[in-house]
């Protein structure tokens, strides 16, 4: 009688919070993510005493660091995946404000630590990269946009959302850092995609990328140096591709054993942009193929999860980050194996790197709190009723 008068009495939600995560969480996602940290640490042992020994630090003083970073890396994807879309979505907006402001100041506040980029803030204990932080919280954003640009009489969130990404991509590019730049113009181009865009448009996008590069070509040494190492037919032994190309093909199928690899004592960054080449030729194309299939297993079922989802702006938000991060991994196994031209792009998860794994963890605990299973009908279901 009451709720024929006053309406439907609303029903608490009483479950206790880890129960109820644990039973929404896409535990595929985790338990892969989990496998590659652990992973990182594996060739983590085998990579970084070299570089250690070279700065004189104990043996395995990156590897002690690498486990703190992922430790506080599991925890921020755990506490981020438990959070609401909402929640997040406001925690990324301001997320992205104090992400972009700190790229803005990278060319007075930032060092480029002797590698020729102005992309990291030095805090003397750590060093911070600001790029890495801004991707999640930059597709969150941009999904926000996008989503309410479709709301009746609703903002132009789509023009909006690309003059942020234009203007994040020349920021980007004047550092230089063009591989962050083409991921970050990337998962905007995906989430455009899914929103809708016409196909014209998109391949307008694509021919002012090519013009772009050809624009850095001829007016960045930095860029043509790389272009010209990728289109060489030849490759110099004594370089960071030929030594990493030598170590995949020493490794074989199975590898030259544990620890018997030589590549982390030619390479600087056999710990970080490399690391597939350490895992290649240690342990051989087993753990390489092992590593690509966890990242598709990652991405497959993310999207799976978010075809069925309602919100256009969970959807748009799940896409971007999870082709992002999906793509981020290609390039860095790409350009280890002279399929792309070198990036300096980390291997999310197993690269040595505080600002990565964190920036990474942040990702994916926003791609796991958006694939969490909610009390909803099945799309299929709401577009079949519409007909």
């Amino acid at each position: 009688m009451t709720e024929m008068v006053y309406g439907t009495v609303p029903v608490r939600d009483t479950e206790p919070v880890l129960p109820k995560w644990w039973r929404t969480v896409d535990r595929w996602t985790l338990t892969c993510i989990l496998l590659l940290s652990c992973i990182g640490l594996l060739l983590g042992l085998a990579a970084s005493p070299p570089l250690a020994a070279k700065n004189g630090f104990a043996p395995f003083h990156y590897v002690q660091r690498q486990a703190f970073f992922g430790g506080v890396a599991v925890v921020a994807m755990v506490l981020t995946s438990m959070m609401s879309p909402v929640l997040v979505r406001r925690l990324a907006i301001l997320g992205f404000i104090g992400a972009f402001i700190a790229l803005a100041l990278l060319p007075v506040l930032g060092t480029d630590f002797g590698k020729g980029a102005v992309r990291w803030y030095s805090l003397g204990f750590a060093s911070v990269q600001p790029s890495e932080f801004l991707k999640p919280v930059f597709v969150v954003t941009a999904a926000w946009m996008l989503a309410a640009s479709q709301d009746v009489n609703g903002p132009p969130g789509r023009m909006w959302s690309f003059a942020l990404c234009v203007t994040i991509v020349l920021m980007l590019a004047m550092q230089p850092d063009f591989g962050q730049a083409c991921l970050v113009l990337f998962g905007w181009g995906v989430m455009y995609f899914v929103a809708g865009a016409p196909m014209l448009l998109l391949v307008g996008m694509a021919a002012l990328v090519v013009l772009g590069g050809a624009f850095a070509y001829n007016n960045s040494e930095h860029f043509a140096r790389r272009i010209d190492g990728f289109l060489s037919p030849d490759i110099d032994p004594r370089t960071q591709m030929g030594y990493a190309t030598n170590a995949i093909q020493e490794g074989g199928l199975f590898g030259v054993g544990v620890g018997e690899g030589q590549v982390k004592w030619s390479l600087p960054d056999a710990h970080t942009d490399f690391i597939i080449a350490v895992a290649a030729e240690e342990y051989g194309l087993i753990l390489v193929l092992a590593i690509i299939a966890l990242y598709a297993i990652i991405v497959v079922r993310s999207l799976l999860r978010l075809m069925r989802e309602r919100d256009p702006f969970i959807r748009l938000a799940g896409t971007g980050i999870a082709c992002m991060f999906g793509v981020q991994a290609m390039i860095n196994i790409g350009v280890a194996v002279r399929l792309l031209p070198a990036k300096g792009m980390t291997l999310p998860f197993v690269s040595y790197g505080g600002s990565s794994v964190i920036a990474s963890a942040i990702g994916v605990g926003m791609l796991l709190a958006f694939t969490r299973t909610r009390p909803q009908g099945q799309l299929s279901e709401l577009l079949g009723r519409g007909r």
